[in-house]
């Protein structure tokens, strides 16, 4: 074999492999990690095809060049599973928002919620803001605190806190960011739906 397109990169970019590197000598290391040295290329060569597989180059910017005896098809699936990892941590995270309000109906919330865990599949960090005017500003916090919490429960995404709920000059705000380490959970069962005049009297919600 000489030289060979390397899938995972741009069709410019190649792996030298076996005969296609043209150095006078390597350094090889083994299938298992091991190191056998500065050895002449036609040796090394000989060496990985008694083993049954290939003499690729893996830096080609040292010198000698350092060369591995593995199997191909191995090879370009570990450097695709790199080259993944590499991308997903290069994604750029931002900071989307949501607004809800406490009048805001079940359905709009549940639009919302599933926004929010699309974003937070995305990668990125999610404000959950609870908007609030007139009266409403001046309600208990714990109680405004449950009113946000009843939106968190229904996101179909898992997620940690990033910041925690706190109140500011519009209302009560959170962020969330996803948690892999928890599996994707249906969303709790939302509390009975209370009616207009109730969620428009803060006195009798407090009660």
């Amino acid at each position: 074999m000489g030289f060979t397109k390397y899938t995972t990169q741009k069709d410019k970019e190649r792996v030298r492999m076996n005969e296609g590197i043209r150095v006078p000598e390597v350094r090889v290391i083994g299938p298992e990690g091991e190191n056998f040295g500065v050895l002449p290329t036609k040796e090394a060569i000989a060496k990985a095809r008694e083993m049954g597989y290939d003499l690729i180059e893996v830096s080609a910017q040292a010198r000698p060049p350092v060369t591995r005896i593995t199997d191909y098809g191995k090879y370009k699936y570990e450097q695709k599973k790199k080259d993944k990892e590499v991308k997903s941590k290069a994604r750029v995270t931002e900071t989307k928002e949501t607004q809800v309000k406490i009048g805001t109906s079940q359905r709009d919330m549940e639009i919302k919620a599933q926004k929010s865990a699309a974003w937070l599949r995305e990668g990125h960090r999610v404000k959950v803001d609870l908007f609030l005017w007139g009266r409403y500003k001046y309600m208990e916090f714990p109680f405004l605190k449950e009113r946000l919490e009843r939106f968190l429960t229904i996101i179909p995404e898992p997620f940690k806190i990033a910041d925690d709920i706190k109140k500011g000059p519009k209302g009560l705000t959170v962020t969330l960011e996803r948690d892999p380490s928890k599996k994707a959970e249906k969303p709790a069962a939302p509390p009975p739906a209370e009616s207009a005049a109730a969620a428009e009297t803060p006195t009798a919600e407090a009660a």
